[in-house]
């Protein structure tokens, strides 16, 4: 009896780039010169998303640094370059390069905006700087971004739940969506993950997929020869397919 090939998703050109930048700065800049070197968190005071820090000194770059860092923990880095690879592979395929690219940077700094406004009005209401403080750090902003963009996209394409439940994409990406606001709802700003991030990724995604759709719907009602090349974003696939020093507080 023949056994079926281990299918293995290949790397495309923008998603290797993100993951190799993501990799090499983990490893050379956070393990190494951080953390063996410098012995200090020079690279997360400068680059990590603070939202105190951007609101006082201004690091205003801070959002759109932070996605390029991670914890030192293997699984920070590993969760979320495996799902730019897997997820992201797909979208680029379909979008091509450059509209993969804006998408993921867009979904990355938005997150960053919606976390730092987040933050700034949990401590106007509450007095509590823990979350103006702490540095965020991660990717999820922008990789929750794809998963939503997945989603959409190929929403009918099973998928298995905790790796063990089979279920359409579009509902997988809902269950992700409402642990992160649940989670968000019971820990508020003091959980260990940044889940107001994760959340500002969806919005922001479903936000700019929704209004790129929309201008390309009116520019192809307009008629002309642009127009008529111009072809839907959001288009669901229907067919059947076979706190130590060193750390951040909050985790991206």
């Amino acid at each position: 009896m023949n056994q079926a090939p281990i299918q293995v998703v290949p790397f495309n050109k923008t998603v290797k780039i993100l993951v190799i930048a993501n990799v090499a700065i983990w490893v050379v800049g956070v393990l190494i010169l951080q953390g063996m070197i410098l012995r200090n968190t020079i690279l997360f005071d400068l680059f990590a998303l603070t939202p105190a820090t951007v609101l006082t000194k201004f690091y205003v770059w801070q959002i759109f640094t932070y996605m390029f860092l991670h914890a030192n923990g293997v699984f920070h880095i590993l969760f979320n370059m495996l799902v730019l690879w897997w997820f992201g592979y797909e979208l680029e395929a379909r979008w091509g390069s450059r509209f993969f690219l804006t998408y993921y940077l867009v979904c990355g700094v938005g997150a960053g905006l919606i976390y730092l406004l987040g933050s700034f009005l949990y401590y106007y209401f509450t007095g509590n700087m823990i979350a103006m403080e702490a540095p965020l750090v991660g990717a999820s902003g922008a990789t929750y971004g794809l998963l939503l963009a997945f989603g959409i996209l190929f929403g009918e394409r099973v998928m298995y739940f905790m790796m063990l439940f089979p279920m359409k994409a579009k509902f997988f990406v809902l269950i992700i969506g409402l642990v992160e606001l649940v989670t968000l709802m019971d820990s508020g700003m003091g959980s260990q993950t940044a889940n107001l991030a994760h959340l500002g990724g969806i919005l922001v995604g479903f936000l700019f997929l929704t209004t790129v759709a929309q201008w390309r719907i009116r520019q192809s009602s307009n008629g002309g020869k642009r127009g008529r090349r111009l072809k839907l974003v959001v288009n669901n696939d229907r067919k059947t397919e076979n706190h130590k020093p060193d750390e951040p507080r909050y985790w991206n």
